[in-house]
């Protein structure tokens, strides 16, 4: 566990840990990845933030650990928000915000970052921006 010396913070950073342990699992990456693991959690939690109604983009927030709630804020603009996107569209911005190198599968990264997200957020907030978003995009992320 990290020591900052003020135990929310160890708390979020401990479970920021987690959340990228999982993904570097899921995708079968080892521990020497870890930036990479942030990149793709970057990538979908922007991605999926960019497509949601302002409120529901509260609500999913409301949900996350901190040090990942302001992962998800950051560059955020709620006034260009929701962006209609499709599902090719909606890969661009995960590939963008994820910054991934040439040799990384952009959908197996997404997937991967989605699933373990999903595990962090209840079943009803899963549904409602599940439901919040496009049949395309939906299939994308399952």
């Amino acid at each position: 566990m990290a020591e900052t010396g003020l135990a929310s913070f160890d708390r979020t950073l401990d479970k920021t840990n987690h959340v990228l342990k999982e993904i570097e699992r899921a995708y079968g990456w080892p521990k020497e990845r870890r930036n990479q693991s942030y990149d793709a959690l970057r990538g979908v939690l922007h991605a999926v933030r960019d497509r949601l109604p302002v409120q529901e983009t509260a609500q999913l927030a409301a949900q996350l650990p901190m040090l990942v709630r302001g992962i998800y804020y950051e560059a955020w603009d709620p006034s260009r928000v929701p962006v209609k996107m499709k599902a090719e569209e909606f890969v661009d911005v995960f590939i963008e915000r994820a910054v991934l190198p040439p040799d990384r599968e952009p959908l197996a990264s997404l997937k991967a970052a989605a699933s373990v997200l999903r595990r962090h957020v209840t079943e009803g907030e899963t549904e409602d921006v599940v439901s919040s978003l496009p049949i395309d995009i939906r299939r994308l992320l399952e």
